[in-house]
């Protein structure tokens, strides 16, 4: 699949209030009117070009939600404070009491805790199903059923949404298709594979520092603004509000991503093939070994490659704790979670970023404890890396000297 995320990115051009090159950064809360009729039209939602508080809108939020909205293909973009703000949001917006969702049963772990434990106080459930199986997602579907929720690539088990098979069920069924894209921003384009909305934690890939915590909904200007109604919208009444000033560093980022989505994406699958290579166990979607390799193939910008994340099973728990401590001694990255830093950041999921799942979930969807979740970062000389790495193994006895490839 080809699309000109990178090129709507770059053709997004705005002057500061002197002349900068960077937009100017809104430093107010609160906005002054020369009449009180624009005043009462903005509050209502009836202007354009108009502030009236920063909970509401504000122009360095614009400017971000525009470039997001460009990348992705959709009207216009909210963004939030953080990734679950977006996510809460929509999941609130869309969903009543007694309503329910069909849900990927591999998701962040924050998600997943949101889904089946605080939405239960509103009486709203949530089916957790093999989102790769197309029929098992429409026999969840009930009269009930508010929405689809998935990943394009799935935390942390990295399976891969065929986004366009689960919009025609989506559409079948008159329910929305809402897709996280956090894993594979430019890679993967939901909306033009048929999403209806589409969320980002933009703390991850798209900002790219490990700096800050922000997220955005990309839809239908019907439904951001509907999420921005003063008197029924989630995103305003939620008050998850994204500073200016982060905004403004956010937008700065989104600059170099596609020249650090393709780094990240050649130096991932490098590791991963030759892991592969040395008999580990390694998911990863750029190997012909992986049970998503095909659909993910089918639906990406193959410019963007495969995506910055993989997973290793190094056997237990005790060997990735070993290995992860080992690594971070040699300088090789970060025992952390998150992901889309310029250096590695790795963490065993089951005890990290998906400890909200309970255990014998984790095992009945092949969450081990001797997983490992690897973003990879933009490392100059990968070769290098994967030698200091293997080396590691080789230490730890995780790998054996006579496995190891030449």
């Amino acid at each position: 699949m080809s699309n000109n995320a990178s090129n709507n990115l770059q053709d997004l051009q705005y002057f500061g209030e002197y002349g900068g090159v960077n937009p100017s950064i809104s430093d107010s809360s609160t906005y002054t009117f020369i009449s009180a009729k624009t005043m009462f039209d903005t509050f209502e939602g009836n202007t354009e070009g108009c502030y009236l508080y920063s909970r509401h809108s504000s122009p360095s939020n614009l400017y971000l939600g525009e470039a997001l909205a460009a990348i992705e293909g959709t009207e216009t973009a909210n963004v939030t404070a953080s990734g679950m703000g977006a996510i809460t949001a929509v999941i609130l917006q869309l969903c009543d009491t007694a309503d329910h969702i069909v849900s990927s049963r591999t998701i962040y772990g924050g998600t997943y805790a949101f889904m089946k434990n605080f939405l239960k106080k509103f009486g709203i459930t949530t089916s957790f199903i093999d989102i790769t199986d197309i029929d098992a997602v429409e026999k969840a579907i009930t009269p009930k059923t508010k929405m689809i929720y998935c990943e394009s690539v799935s935390n942390p088990l990295l399976e891969v949404a065929d986004i366009e098979a689960l919009s025609k069920l989506a559409r079948k069924h008159g329910i929305p298709l809402v897709v996280d894209n956090t894993f594979s921003p430019l890679t993967i384009a939901p909306a033009k594979l048929g999403a209806d909305i589409v969320i980002h934690s933009l703390t991850k890939f798209i900002n790219g520092t490990s700096d800050c915590v922000a997220g955005v909904v990309c839809g239908t200007k019907d439904f951001c603004l509907a999420l921005k109604d003063v008197n029924s919208g989630a995103g305003m009444l939620l008050g998850s509000t994204l500073d200016s000033l982060r905004a403004s560093s956010i937008l700065k980022n989104m600059r170099t991503l596609h020249i650090r989505m393709q780094k990240h994406s050649e130096n991932a699958k490098y590791l991963a093939e030759k892991f592969e290579e040395d008999g580990l166990r390694v998911v990863y979607p750029g190997l012909k070994s992986h049970s998503g390799h095909e659909t993910l193939k089918k639906q990406m910008n193959s410019k963007y490659g495969f995506g910055g994340l993989l997973t290793l099973d190094v056997g237990s728990l005790e060997n990735a704790n070993a290995l992860m401590e080992m690594i971070q001694d040699q300088k090789l990255g970060y025992l952390a979670v998150s992901l889309g830093f310029y250096k590695t950041l790795f963490s065993a999921p089951g005890t990290s970023t998906s400890s909200e799942i309970p255990m014998e979930e984790q095992i009945e969807m092949g969450l081990g404890d001797g997983l490992i979740r690897f973003s990879i970062g933009l490392d100059n000389d990968i070769k290098r890396t994967y030698e200091m790495m293997k080396a590691c193994m080789l230490q730890l006895n995780i790998l054996k000297k006579k496995t190891i490839t030449a």
